[in-house]
C-alpha cells in the first residue's frame, strides 16, 4: 500500500439526500423541526433530573446519561445534513470526515454500552429488588460511565484504524449525507473485499451480539413479570415498553447498515436519516410520555413558565 497516494483526495463531496429543491425545502424543514426538538426534549430531561432531587436515582441517572448521549449523537450527522441541504457543493474535508467518523463510532459504542446497562439496572429493580440498592450503588454507576466511554473510544479508535491507511487516490464522491464507513471504504484504491467484510464482523456482529445480549434481560423481566399479579407489575410493564422500543431504534439501523450484503440506497437513506434524526428525537417522547415521575418532575421544576404548562 504506498503511502504517497494517502493525502492525493483531500476532500469528500456528499450527494446528498435529493436534487430536487421542493424536497431539499421539505427535508430543511423537517430536519430542522426534529433536531431543534430532540436538542430541546434532552436538555429537558438533564436539567429536570438533575434540578429535582426525587429523581436522584440509578434509573434516573442513566436516563439523563442517555440524552446526554443523544444531544451529541444528534449534532453528528443531522448537523451536517442540515447545513449542506441548500448547497450545491456538498464537501468535507479528508480529515472532517475522518472526524466524522470518528466521533459518530465512539458515541454510538457509548450509547450501545448504556444501552445494556440500562437493561441490567430495569432486571436488578424488577427482578431482585431487595438487593437493588446494593448493587446500582453510586459508585457503580459512575464506574459503569466511566467504562461505557472507555469502551466507546476503543471501538472508535478500532474503525478509525481500518481507515486511516487507506489509499485514496480516485473517485471521491460519497452516496451519502455523511461520512459512513461502509461507503467510505468503496472508494479506497486496493481491493477492500476483506476489509468490507472484517468491517461486518467489527461493527455488524458486534451490534447483533449486543442487542441479543439486551434481549435477555427483557426476557427475564417478562418470564418475572407473568408470575406476579395484573396489577402490580402495570409500571414495570410501561418502563420496559420504552426501553425496548429505544433498544429497537437504534439497534434496528445498525445491524442494517452492517450485516445487510447490498443494500438499497434509498432504505439506506432513509435509516441514517431516521437514526441521526428521529430516534434522538423519540427517546426524550418515550421516557418522558410513558413516565408519571418525569412528568411531575418537569411540571414542578418549570412550573413557572406557562409554555411549559402547555407542552407538559
Amino acid at each position: 500500500m504506498n503511502g504517497a497516494n494517502h493525502f492525493v483526495v483531500s476532500e469528500f463531496v456528499f450527494l446528498g439526500l435529493s436534487n430536487s429543491w421542493e424536497i431539499q425545502l421539505l427535508l430543511f424543514c423537517f430536519s430542522f423541526l426534529f433536531y431543534v426538538s430532540s436538542i430541546m426534549g434532552n436538555l429537558l430531561t438533564v436539567v429536570t433530573v438533575t434540578s429535582d432531587p426525587y429523581l436522584h436515582s440509578p434509573m434516573y441517572f442513566l436516563l439523563a446519561n442517555v440524552s446526554i448521549i443523544d444531544l451529541l449523537f444528534c449534532s453528528i450527522a443531522a448537523l451536517q445534513m442540515i447545513c449542506d441541504l441548500f448547497k450545491k457543493w456538498k464537501a468535507i474535508s479528508f480529515g472532517g470526515c475522518l472526524a466524522q467518523i470518528f466521533f459518530s463510532h465512539a458515541v454510538g459504542g457509548t450509547e450501545m454500552v448504556w444501552l445494556i446497562t440500562m437493561a441490567f439496572d430495569r432486571y436488578v429493580a424488577i427482578c431482585k429488588p431487595l438487593h437493588y440498592l446494593g448493587i446500582m450503588t453510586p459508585r457503580m454507576c459512575i464506574l459503569i460511565l466511566v467504562v461505557a466511554c472507555a469502551i466507546g473510544l476503543m471501538h472508535s479508535l478500532t474503525q478509525l484504524a481500518f481507515i486511516v491507511n487507506l489509499p485514496f487516490c480516485g473517485p471521491n464522491v460519497l452516496d451519502s449525507f455523511y461520512c459512513d464507513k461502509p461507503r467510505l471504504i468503496k472508494l479506497a484504491c486496493t481491493d477492500t473485499y476483506r476489509l468490507e467484510f472484517m468491517v461486518t464482523v467489527n461493527s455488524g456482529f458486534i451490534s447483533l451480539g449486543a442487542f441479543f445480549l439486551l434481549i435477555l434481560p427483557y426476557i427475564f423481566i417478562l418470564a418475572s413479570l407473568q408470575k406476579h399479579s395484573s396489577g402490580g407489575p402495570s409500571k414495570a410493564l410501561s418502563t420496559l415498553s420504552a426501553h425496548i422500543s429505544v433498544v429497537v431504534l437504534f439497534f434496528g439501523p445498525l445491524i442494517f447498515f452492517y450485516m445487510w450484503p447490498s443494500p438499497s440506497t434509498h432504505l439506506d437513506k432513509f435509516l441514517a436519516l431516521f437514526d441521526a434524526i428521529l430516534t434522538p428525537f423519540l427517546n426524550p417522547v418515550i421516557y418522558i410520555f410513558k413516565n408519571g415521575e418525569m412528568k411531575m418532575a418537569m411540571r414542578n421544576v418549570f412550573g413557572q413558565v406557562k409554555i411549559f404548562r402547555i407542552i407538559i
